[in-house]
């Protein structure tokens, strides 16, 4: 029995056969309007040619890292680095038509399937950045530094793409306030404190895994968190945007688009993550919470506006945005 606080979603495709049949199985060409807001049963590379071309204006790619790993019964086998970039390029080449023009591109890895993966994107993309997260999460090492990043390669199909700064922008304290003239000189003062605008940058400290007692928390091996996907998609994406991904997993990304205002298509070829997922969009429906997120602005990890000891304006990182 799991304890009454304990939100994890997992249930078999049986007891989610409701949630199944709510997913797209389809053997022939689609259409944009029949697939928009709609998660995709399948398998990627054998969907992706059945979609409309130019279709997406973001492409979110978490795919299999390049380990062993079993994901809802299917299970991915460690390649050598020359077939890992060859399953890169070929995912890549199936959805880079999916894409306008002025799409974005932000493709999940760890630091051993990074090597392979971006000389792919290289070649096909112009690649801006790469951000590396914090996981607070993952098994000590005895003979070796303990893995606690990941990165998302940052990229663009052109020169002309959408990065909503304001959105993302981080909100710091100031700890040395300088004056100009008696008025405080590129940082703002508050009732609860000083604070200064700044850029973010390609280091992100405040994301938390989500854990048993998160209502997004699901029992897939490689979940990513809402809050993550909620910063890529502020930035890269406009409300109203369709956001492509084609390994959907247990649904962050379309659970996040959804809660943000955007438009979602998800492939996902496992039927207890796709009914997963499908639950999550229920959830979605009445609750647009994203933990970490509120009122417009990313809060440091394991805090939440209110807590005892964090004061608001304190514990902000990021500000002056508004969810849809």
């Amino acid at each position: 029995m799991k304890s009454s606080r304990n939100k994890t979603i997992d249930f078999t495709p049986e007891d989610g056969s409701e949630y199944l049949e709510r997913c797209l199985s389809p053997n022939a060409p689609i259409r944009l309007d029949d697939m928009e807001n709609r998660v995709i049963l399948g398998d990627a590379f054998a969907v992706m040619p059945l979609l409309p071309r130019a279709f997406a204006d973001l492409l979110i790619v978490d795919p299999p890292y390049n380990l062993d790993k079993d994901f809802g019964g299917s299970r991915f086998g460690r390649k050598s680095d020359a077939d890992y970039a060859r399953y890169t390029a070929a995912w890549l080449d199936a959805a880079l038509p999916l894409l306008k023009p002025t799409a974005s591109v932000y493709v999940c890895c760890d630091w051993r399937s990074g090597t392979a993966v971006i000389p792919v994107l290289t070649q096909r993309l112009n690649v801006r950045n790469r951000i590396t997260w914090q996981r607070e999460k993952g098994r000590g090492a005895k003979a070796n530094w303990k893995n606690g990043m990941e990165d998302i390669w940052f990229a663009t199909v052109s020169a002309d793409y959408t990065f909503n700064l304001d959105a993302v922008r981080l909100r710091r304290r100031v700890i040395a306030p300088y004056k100009e003239n008696g008025q405080p000189k590129d940082w703002e003062q508050t009732e609860t404190g000083n604070f200064r605008g700044t850029c973010p940058s390609n280091f992100w400290d405040d994301i938390s895994i989500p854990y048993w007692s998160m209502a997004e928390n699901t029992a897939h091996p490689t979940q990513k968190p809402e809050k993550l996907l909620a910063k890529l998609l502020l930035a890269s994406s406009n409300a109203g945007d369709l956001v492509f991904d084609p390994f959907l997993g247990s649904g962050t990304t379309a659970v996040a688009a959804k809660k943000l205002g955007r438009r979602f298509v998800g492939i996902e070829q496992s039927r207890q993550y796709c009914a997963w997922a499908q639950k999550r969009l229920e959830s979605a429906e009445h609750d647009r919470t994203i933990q970490g997120y509120s009122d417009g602005v990313f809060w440091e990890r394991n805090s939440r506006p209110g807590a005892r000891g964090n004061s608001a304006a304190a514990r902000k990182t990021a500000c002056k945005t508004r969810t849809p």
